[in-house]
């Protein structure tokens, strides 16, 4: 049912990474980070071994909201454009469709920035330099992070939800920014939304989870990457939220694909993963210049 969207997450940046013929990472494997109904949520974590800059980011392991799971040693590479220039990064997972909803997996991902920002210094990083990327539905996850978190429950018992869910730059590909649009009571709605049991939603349901309706001037900054001739998720999601991060003020850019559908290949994910790894480098690294 999810194929569509689940198998682009991790065949994306195969054009730029390079596999890694020595440890130049060191990995932690199933990091838990929550539980609900007795299970365990996880990420794995890659600490480049050289020249860390001390900043996080977050891939949203998601596809048509769905969390799979590989052997962190068969996905480092995939990372290695991000753990070369000293980034280290955590690939989270969360409670997948059909058994969870597209708000349990938001409220899942949330609770894993508030987790890796409560547990920075043994991460050693910065709180304060976390970035957040993924492709179509990791897309919408990193930018509801980017556009509705907040500074923590104060009232809240469990000391993991008293931290900020803030992440400090954005990076979204061929993301859904409207559920609304996607829901089942939308006009005009897709055929292809019926393969989706995370869309199974009405419009009213579905607003909430919808980047786009929480943009304000305090949004993350982000960078949106899109192909023209996406039929999944048209890029009229990216040009909307374009539109409504200039009109709040928000930094944002809009790298369009004339040529690309839904997930990119050749020279186009080449592009974009160099788009997404300097976007990192400008917003989170320490040394900006000597990071380049």
């Amino acid at each position: 049912m999810a194929w569509i969207l689940k198998f682009p997450t991790l065949s994306l940046f195969l054009a730029m990474s390079l596999r890694c013929s020595g440890q130049d990472v060191t990995i932690s494997p199933d990091v838990v980070f929550g539980h609900k109904l007795g299970l365990a949520m996880t990420c794995d974590v890659f600490t480049p071994t050289e020249n860390a800059n001390g900043a996080a980011v977050l891939f949203m392991v998601s596809g048509g909201w769905y969390s799979n799971w590989s052997p962190p040693e068969q996905t480092q590479h995939i990372f290695k454009p991000l753990t070369g220039k000293g980034f280290t990064v955590f690939a989270v997972r969360h409670g997948s469709s059909p058994k969870f909803s597209i708000a349990e997996a938001v409220a899942d991902v949330r609770r894993s920035v508030r987790f890796i920002r409560m547990n920075a210094e043994s991460f050693k990083i910065d709180p304060n330099r976390i970035g957040v990327f993924g492709m179509s539905a990791g897309g919408h996850l990193s930018l509801m992070l980017g556009t509705a978190s907040d500074e923590g429950i104060a009232a809240s018992k469990d000391p993991v939800e008293r931290v900020s869910d803030r992440v400090n730059a954005v990076v979204a590909y061929v993301a859904p920014t409207d559920l609304r649009v996607m829901a089942q009571d939308a006009p005009n709605r897709l055929p292809a939304y019926e393969r989706f049991p995370a869309l199974e939603i009405d419009m009213k349901t579905a607003e909430p989870d919808s980047p786009i309706v929480h943009v304000t001037s305090d949004d993350a900054p982000t960078l949106l990457l899109a192909g023209t001739k996406d039929e999944l998720v048209p890029i009229s999601h990216s040009r909307n939220i374009e539109a409504a991060f200039e009109k709040a003020n928000v930094s944002c850019k809009l790298i369009e694909f004339e040529n690309a559908g839904h997930g990119f290949g050749g020279e186009d994910a080449k592009k974009a993963t160099a788009a997404m790894v300097d976007w990192f480098v400008t917003h989170l690294a320490t040394d900006k210049t000597e990071s380049k």
